[in-house]
């Protein structure tokens, strides 16, 4: 009877862990891996990659399948896209170059340009500013600009339209060919397109890139050419890893899952005990992702990927206790027997996973929680159910075959112990001495990304003419409005750098959207009507100018003069829209104005000119430095929590032995191991990251077990042949599991994959050398 409620309550529990995913959301968002309590400046720069504008920008490249593609085609493909596109609700805007957005936002900065333009001062309309501006007209008038020119010279004689457009010019944009943007050697058709919902929302980002690929099916098979769609962009590389590790995690679990249980019927020969091993891996993956949807709202893709690694520790449990049924010990005594050195084994586990709950990272945060969580449901599991359905006639298992292998390798091995041991001393003060300079402190090495996307990435920004910017400015205010008069302060202190060359240049929300008080100060500087009429007349004596084609001049200078001030709905579904979003911010009651600097040949003067604004609060940051050096502040912390969790796993260790030089014994193959697989990954000319300290700490943590069995006492007071054959089959299913997970096309799941693999293998190894010789060992006798 206890037995039915047993299983009736696993029964709930499994469904409620079932229903509990069914509704949770898989997320493929890349910030994951980002620190998640930085300072606020730095935390601004972490938003803005998961929910900013540069979140929500798709870059689509257009090119031919053969050389028979030329660019006419390509421009055709491209605006018949456009057409499509700029219709569908999951885009705020769809550029690519063409003269019709690009005339409508011309138009908008036209009629705007009293508002908009910082050259606006009472000295522009005075008598001796109109008459210099003038005589700058007659000099374009007889320049090869002059078509242009006189087109609109009536309108705006004063140039605002000029300082506009060279303000707004950024520098290098991406060239045009046939009126649409293009690539510099002209193979590549580009587009920008922003998407209407934010870039963490990944159902809605599959849904726009979806749109875009059926935009692109339809526009090719309407130009009957042959052409290939590229795309990129944080929501596109959010989705698409999504689905790689959606797939990965399926197809590798499928193989890691067949692989196991064919190792498991080699051993048992039996179909029931396969099918009992795969319960308490089950019961654990459901708990631990049910722990993680609990804790944190979503599952992240790696942490889905990453279930299925759980089977390397999750079936030692249960082979475990296969290993040691025999004639004379059932089930129930079996676990009796082996309960200590499991609990010990499983708190091992946690120590080591633990660190990862601390690292500050809230996707390696995921996968230690989900590793806590499953590895003690697995092992309750085992001591709950797995008895009360082993049958009572349950075959003794022949084992020797298995351990003779084992058996062999002891002395070849033990042959090795001193320069085994040298080795590790020495590699473990060369890693020592070498500090930082072993990992990658690039945080871009964290990203899930593979290393195609990002050199697409990269040559697509570059066709776009998208600039570098390394170095940013940030200054905040109360408001919006304090934002902005912010940076037009700091805009002010950064024009005498950009002139002396200190600077190449540098953009600013307030190009786009000046503060209220600077629309008010241009206003006040037109002067009415028959002032300037006045003005104009005199300044335009001795020119050959007729009197009256000023008049579009006047009627436009005095409209602005007394019109609506310039919001932010005003500049709605523009490019300057998708700037202004992307350099004013509101973060948690504050906002924040960005100003990006180009080109910049020394950081110390445009210092100083911050530090003299006297703006609180304004940074000024090196993005690539203050990224890296927030990457190694979190990567300092994490290896703390894993030196802490060590120390707290040999504590645990001496305590559960009541012996120190047996917890030396078992230490020793996990310490030697550790050191002994990041010699071969210097040696592979590999650079560790965050991703590698954590498959370490899962070596320690699986690995625990193994140096527990195959500890020195253990095996000579015990039955080794069984000892040493379930080591085969525990480590014989990590290393399947793990080794297939390095062939996972997400960089961070390949990472952890192979370190443990190659980790599972030397604590193996370094156990046997350490342990007792084979002549001590009592062999298994038959029944």
């Amino acid at each position: 009877m206890r037995s039915v409620w047993v299983f009736a309550l696993l029964g709930v529990a499994l469904a409620l862990c079932a229903a509990l995913l069914l509704r949770t959301p898989v997320s493929g968002d890349l910030s994951a891996f980002l620190p998640r309590s930085p300072s606020p400046a730095q935390q601004l720069l972490v938003d803005q990659l998961r929910e900013g504008v540069v979140s929500r920008l798709v870059l689509v490249a257009l090119e031919g399948e053969s050389e028979g593609t030329g660019s006419t085609q390509l421009a055709q493909l491209s605006e018949t896209m456009r057409g499509r596109l700029a219709a569908d609700p999951h885009f705020v805007s769809v550029n690519n170059g063409a003269r019709g957005p690009l005339e409508a936002e011309g138009q908008l900065l036209f009629e705007r340009r009293y508002l908009l333009s910082p050259a606006v001062t009472p000295a522009r309309f005075t008598r001796d500013g109109l008459h210099a501006a003038l005589e700058r007209n007659l000099e374009l008038l007889a320049s090869p600009v002059s078509m242009l020119a006189s087109e609109w010279i009536a309108a705006d004689p004063t140039g605002e339209m000029l300082e506009l457009m060279d303000l707004l010019d950024a520098g290098d944009g991406p060239q045009k060919r046939h009126g649409v943007w293009f690539s510099r050697d002209g193979s590549r058709a580009l587009m920008i397109l922003q998407t209407q919902a934010e870039g963490y929302d990944l159902e809605a980002q599959a849904a726009a890139v979806q749109s875009i690929r059926w935009a692109f099916a339809h526009a090719r098979a309407q130009a009957g050419m042959p052409a290939r769609l590229l795309l990129s962009g944080p929501g596109v590389f959010a989705v698409s890893a999504r689905h790689a590790i959606k797939h990965d995690a399926l197809r590798l679990s499928l193989i890691a899952s067949m692989l196991a249980s064919a190792l498991l019927l080699y051993a048992f020969r039996s179909l029931w005990i396969v099918v009992l091993t795969l319960i308490p891996v089950t019961c654990g993956a459901l708990a631990g992702a049910a722990a993680v949807s609990l804790g944190f709202g979503a599952i992240h893709g790696v942490t889905l990927g990453f279930g299925m690694t759980l089977m390397g520790e999750a079936v030692d449990y249960a082979v475990y206790l296969f290993t040691h049924i025999d004639a004379r010990n059932s089930a129930a005594s079996a676990l009796r027997r082996l309960w200590p050195a499991l609990v010990v084994g499983m708190l091992t586990s946690v120590f080591g996973y633990g660190a990862m709950l601390f690292s500050g990272f809230p996707g390696l945060a995921q996968l230690g929680l989900f590793s806590i969580v499953g590895v003690m449901a697995a092992l309750l599991v085992t001591r709950v159910v797995l008895p009360r359905l082993v049958p009572d006639d349950l075959a003794v298992l022949e084992l020797a075959h298995l351990a003779a292998p084992m058996r062999c390798m002891m002395s070849p091995l033990q042959r090795l112990r001193l320069p085994a041991a040298a080795l590790v001393v020495f590699g473990l003060a060369w890693l020592v001495s070498q500090g930082g300079a072993r990992w990658d402190d690039d945080l871009s090495s964290l990203s899930p990304i593979a290393q195609a996307d990002k050199a697409l990435d990269q040559a697509l920004r570059a066709d776009l003419g998208a600039p570098d910017v390394r170095h940013v400015l940030i200054v905040s205010g109360t408001s919006a409005q304090g934002a902005l008069e912010a940076a037009e302060t700091m805009g002010e202190a950064l024009e005498p750098l950009r002139a002396q060359g200190h600077i190449a240049g540098f953009d600013s929300p307030a190009r786009y959207l000046p503060s209220m008080s600077a629309q008010r100060a241009r206003q006040a500087a037109i002067p009415d009507a028959p002032t300037l009429e006045q003005r104009m007349n005199e300044a335009a004596e001795g020119l050959p100018y007729r009197s009256e084609i000023f008049k579009p001049f006047l009627a436009a200078a005095s409209a602005a003069r007394v019109s609506a001030l310039l919001e932010r709905a005003d500049l709605e579904r523009s490019a300057y829209a998708l700037k202004l979003d992307s350099l004013l911010l509101e973060r948690r009651g504050t906002w924040y104005a960005i100003l990006p600097l180009r080109g910049v040949a020394d950081v110390s003067p445009v210092s100083y000119a911050a530090q003299r604004t006297g703006l609180p609060g304004a940074v000024l940051l090196d993005v690539k430095q203050e990224a890296d050096a927030l990457y190694r502040g979190y990567r300092d912390r994490a290896l703390l929590f894993a030196l802490i969790g060590a120390a707290a796993m040999f504590v645990l260790l001496w305590g559960a032995l009541r012996s120190l030089r047996r917890a030396f014994d078992v230490a020793l193959p996990i310490v030697g191991a550790i050191v002994t697989a990041c010699l071969v990954l210097a040696v592979a000319e590999v650079r560790l990251t965050l991703f590698h300290l954590v498959a370490l700490l899962l070596v320690a943590g699986v690995g625990s077990n193994y140096a527990l069995l195959l500890e020195r006492r253990a095996l000579l007071a015990g039955d080794s042949v069984r000892s040493l054959a379930a080591v085969v089959l525990c480590s014989g299913s990590t290393v399947i599991a793990f080794g297939l997970l390095a062939l996972s096309s997400t960089p961070v799941l390949s990472a952890i994959g192979s370190t443990v693999a190659l980790g599972a293998v030397l604590i193996v190894v370094f156990a046997l050398m350490f342990g007792p010789r084979p002549d001590e060992l009592v062999m298994f006798r038959k029944h």
